[in-house]
């Protein structure tokens, strides 16, 4: 009986096992996908100049741009030092 009314309730162990399960696939599935190869992730960085650049200047030779990533969460974490903001944007190259 008490069984049941924790199925009723939502309060399923084998649910909740399962679930956590699903989750942590998912987040490994993720982690597996956001695997960068080291040329791509200098290309980002060109393109974080170049787009970055039109607004602000920045210290190119002090940016930093990495993967992080820890048992809950995957983020691209980027460090960009602004020397200024620009009164008017740059040009669109594009």
């Amino acid at each position: 009986m008490f069984e049941l009314l924790q199925r009723l309730l939502g309060k399923d162990e084998s649910a909740q096992s399962k679930n956590v399960a699903k989750e942590r696939l998912q987040l490994v599935l993720v982690k597996d996908r956001c695997t960068i190869a080291p040329h791509i992730l200098e290309s980002l960085k060109v393109d974080l100049i170049e787009v970055i650049s039109n607004y602000m200047e920045i210290d190119e030779k002090g940016l930093d741009v990495t993967i992080s990533d820890d048992d809950q969460s995957l983020a691209l974490v980027a460090n960009i030092p602004i020397l200024r903001m620009r009164r008017t944007p740059k040009k669109a190259s594009r």
